[in-house]
């Protein structure tokens, strides 16, 4: 809308400029001290009042004119008001002389330029008269500072290793081998790699051996960058400078480096960075620096880097999806994690802390697995390693009331587990030197192969009653008798023993 507001008259604007001079003259008059400075931070008019102050300074009687407020008055803000052009109505100034209650204003030409600024004492050591405010004002500053010390420790906490070396479940021949690995890279400062098929443990392992280094007390900061959009991933590695672009948070955003300064950045699925991140990303390995996304300004980090993988990066290299001198750069402390598949003398250790965890986690009681089950678990693939086994085990225990599981108990989940078995592998990429697993049987085959152990297990159970075995299986006793005709030799040693 168009100013309907008439101009200054001449004698409006003399009213206004004596209302200028009067509250002036009316500060100076009132306050116990006025301090008046130039553009340039230099004192250009001290009353009396102020001078009485600056004994207790250090200063010797003279005159201060032409000096620099700073040097003169310690902990000032005037020049801050001169240089911002806002005004500080309220503020409490303490230096050698004493606590004083004050208020700074600046100075401003016809024109609206800033040309100097003015400051007040009005009250010399307010704690005695404004002593309820103070005491407010320093228990809200307390409480300040003790919620940030609580989110600086919170955060701290969030930012710690959940897990150690000893987490990695086993006793075999190459689960100690990972093991020992892990605590020799631990001791060094080098870029770590682990390799190994999905659900091996590589997150696990990366958290143990923070830990255990001379990092364990600094941030441990994990990223997948396969789940993070690659138009993303620079601002996540690298952080926001403020007002980067339009939507971005004008306080700006730390990335992922700089909230690991000082600790370990792990990378998980490194294999999927896109090409033209992986030159940023080894520079800032190289270097230890780091540039925000929209700033100019370097930024120095120290972060120790753990990566992982399900990939095979020297196979990548020679496709020309992943730059050998960062694979070089990531290469240097490499640790395979074998398959489940090649651990199996750590299924039944594995199986027991699973259950453990599953029970902690759904508040049910603990479940124990039978041999027979185990036997059967022991001759899955597990493509999907140990997290497709806590898969199979939680399912299994959610299903049922029973505290021991016996093979019955995984008939719904096995077949779903082997039907994964079956699908084409061609999705996952195994890293080069995982043997690929034999050829799977047939589908039928192997549920048939479930089914038999399930009717064996409740026969055993029941001591031949096909009635009751029937109703623990949940099926139908022509059901039931169907797959002992299938199957006759189930029956044996049960022969004598009555149905009903």
């Amino acid at each position: 809308m168009p100013d309907t507001h008439p101009p200054l008259t001449l004698d409006a604007a003399r009213v206004l400029s004596l209302a200028a001079q009067s509250m002036f003259d009316t500060f100076a008059r009132t306050a116990m001290g006025t301090l008046v400075v130039d553009a340039n931070h230099r004192i250009v008019w001290i009353d009396d009042g102020y001078r009485r102050f600056l004994p207790a300074l250090g200063h010797a009687e003279g005159d201060f004119v032409g000096r620099r407020v700073e040097e003169v008055v310690p902990n000032t803000m005037m020049g801050q008001v001169v240089d911002s052009g806002q005004a500080i109505l309220v503020d409490l100034l303490s230096n050698q002389a004493g606590t004083f209650l004050v208020t700074r204003l600046p100075l401003r030409n016809d024109q609206g330029v800033v040309i100097g600024a003015v400051g007040f004492v009005l009250l010399d050591h307010p704690e005695t008269t404004m002593q309820p405010l103070i005491s407010k004002f320093g228990r809200l500053q307390d409480e300040l500072d003790s919620t940030r010390r609580q989110l600086a420790q919170q955060m701290a906490e969030q930012r710690r290793p959940r897990h150690s070396i000893a987490s990695f479940i086993g006793t075999s021949p190459a689960a100690m081998e990972v093991k020992r690995q892990a605590r020799r890279v631990a001791q060094t400062e080098s870029t770590a790699l682990l390799l190994g098929e999905t659900g091996t443990g590589k997150e696990l392992l990366a958290h143990g051996i923070h830990r255990a280094s001379r990092r364990a007390a600094k941030p441990f900061v994990g990223v997948n960058i396969a789940a993070v959009p690659d138009t993303l991933l620079e601002a996540e590695f690298f952080g926001v400078a403020p007002g980067a672009y339009t939507g971005a948070d004008r306080k700006g955003r730390e990335g992922k480096f700089k909230l690991a300064d000082g600790g370990t950045l792990f990378l998980d699925e490194i294999g999927d960075m896109p090409l033209a991140l992986q030159s940023k990303l080894l520079r800032a390995l190289q270097e230890q620096e780091i540039e925000p996304l929209g700033s100019n300004r370097v930024e120095r980090v120290d972060v120790r880097i753990v990566a992982a993988t399900s990939r095979d990066l020297a196979v990548m290299v020679t496709q020309g999806t992943f730059r050998a001198d960062l694979f070089y750069r990531l290469n240097v402390l490499p640790i395979r994690l074998p398959p489940l598949r090649e651990r199996l003398p750590d299924l039944e250790a594995l199986v027991e802390a699973l259950s453990e965890d599953i029970a902690r986690r759904s508040g049910l009681p603990a479940r124990s697995v039978s041999p027979e089950a185990l036997s059967l678990l022991a001759l899955q693939a597990w493509p999907g390693n140990i997290r497709e086994l806590r898969n199979t085990l939680e399912q299994a225990a959610l299903m049922t009331d029973d505290l021991v599981l016996e093979p019955r108990h995984f008939g719904a989940a096995m077949a779903v587990a082997l039907a994964g078995d079956a699908a084409p592998q061609t999705a996952r990429a195994a890293p080069a030197t995982v043997p690929a697993a034999p050829a799977p049987r047939l589908l039928s085959e192997q549920v048939a192969e479930v089914e038999r152990a399930a009717i064996a297990a409740a026969l055993r159970a029941t001591g031949g009653n096909r009635v009751r075995a029937a109703q623990q299986l949940g099926m139908s006793r022509a059901a039931l008798y169907d797959r002992l005709a299938r199957w006759p030799t189930l029956d044996d040693g049960f022969s004598d023993t009555p149905s009903v």
